[in-house]
């Protein structure tokens, strides 16, 4: 078996596919950024010294490949690149930035989504490698309703936001490269933390809104019961569908099915069967983030006279206006074919409140210098 090498390692998903994918015994590649603070090698020790700890024993290590998936050649020396195409015959591209909104197309998203992507392509045909996992995401359907098929691409659809286009065009790209002759394309949904201990790293889309409220009460004074009242207005109908998905869950469908060659070849939605409605989303806000007393005004209804809390709430949440669209169905027969003994675990009420707490717990951050057995900061 040859390499497989795995951008965005250092991401959220990323983290999870090198240990389901190292468990799985599959030799793996990573191509890493440098920080100001930490080599590319010294990510990678600290992310897989956390998941000794997790697991109680030591897992194979990831070839490491200092780049950047923005650079010609990924920024590798022709030395990294012998070595690639001697040992590499498969690229698992992960890295993306999640951006909603662009300023121009010299930047994010355009320029990781679709101008990284691009350079992804250029350097598998320099380097022969013909097979190909592209992680794209369900919402390159855009603002499209009703049933929305895995074998469904580019039908015309308008996209919601500058994330999703550049989603589309790189899907687009990938599909359209000649000298890939494997392509399986994964579509995750809204991906949120490890469903078993609530891990994240990334506190982007319900998490924002989650760490805005906390914050936001935080600064108010609670009453004699304790909690927080702040008659507060969400406009929204309490019944859109969400698609919330957590990060354990996709990378054990995603490790499953590269491991299977049977299963390549196939686009694939990682979403559940079972989407949660924004009213359970506000009750799980309401009682992590300790306050009552707000109600929904309807979609898309401009509040006339906000109060302070909710100009303060919408002002900062703005970009997210998109993000809390109600939903399209999903249908998700390849997944469900291929890996049905993985179900997607449900999202309820007591899951996404205990995911909550740990975000909250966290501060909403996360530093992999920090030494961390997690659940114990």
């Amino acid at each position: 078996m040859g390499y497989h090498l795995i951008t965005g390692a250092t991401g959220l998903l990323g983290r999870y596919l090198i240990r389901d994918l190292a468990s799985a015994g599959v030799p793996l590649a990573v191509l890493v950024r440098p920080t100001r603070r930490m080599t590319a090698d010294q990510r990678i020790d600290m992310i897989m010294g956390f998941w000794d700890d997790q697991m109680g024993r030591e897992l194979p290590r990831p070839v490491v490949l200092e780049g950047n998936i923005n650079e010609e050649n990924l920024g590798l020396s022709t030395k990294q690149l012998e070595w690639v195409s001697q040992n590499v015959d498969r690229v698992l591209h992960s890295a993306a930035s999640l951006s909603f909104y662009s300023t121009s197309q010299e930047s994010e998203p355009w320029r990781s989504n679709v101008g990284g992507v691009k350079k992804v392509l250029d350097f598998c045909k320099t380097t022969g490698i013909k097979k190909f996992d592209h992680v794209s995401t369900a919402y390159v359907c855009g603002l499209r309703t009703g049933r929305i098929m895995e074998s469904d691409v580019d039908v015309g659809q308008e996209p919601g936001n500058d994330y999703e286009r550049s989603k589309l065009q790189a899907e687009l790209l990938v599909r359209g490269a000649e000298h890939i002759e494997s392509l399986t394309v994964f579509r995750p949904a809204i991906i949120i933390g490890d469903s078993k201990t609530g891990f994240t790293n990334t506190f982007h889309g319900f998490y924002a809104a989650l760490q805005l409220g906390h914050t936001l009460t935080q600064m108010q004074t609670p009453d004699e019961t304790g909690r927080l009242y702040a008659k507060s207005r969400f406009t929204l109908d309490g019944d859109e569908s969400k698609n919330l998905i957590p990060v354990d869950w996709v990378s054990a469908v995603m490790a499953y099915i590269i491991t299977h060659p049977k299963h390549h070849g196939k686009t694939y939605h990682l979403t559940p069967l079972n989407p949660v409605q924004s009213r359970l989303v506000h009750d799980v806000l309401q009682w992590t983030c300790n306050f009552y007393g707000s109600e929904f005004a309807g979609a898309g209804v401009e509040l006339e006279d906000p109060s302070e809390v909710e100009r303060l709430f919408y002002d900062h949440i703005r970009v997210y206006n998109s993000y809390w669209r109600d939903d399209p169905v999903f249908d998700s027969t390849n997944t469900q074919t291929a890996a049905p003994h993985l179900p997607c675990p449900h999202i309820d009420r007591e899951l996404l409140t205990r995911l909550s707490q740990v975000a909250i717990d966290m501060n909403f951050s996360w530093n992999d210098r920090t030494p961390h057995r997690f659940g114990v900061t």
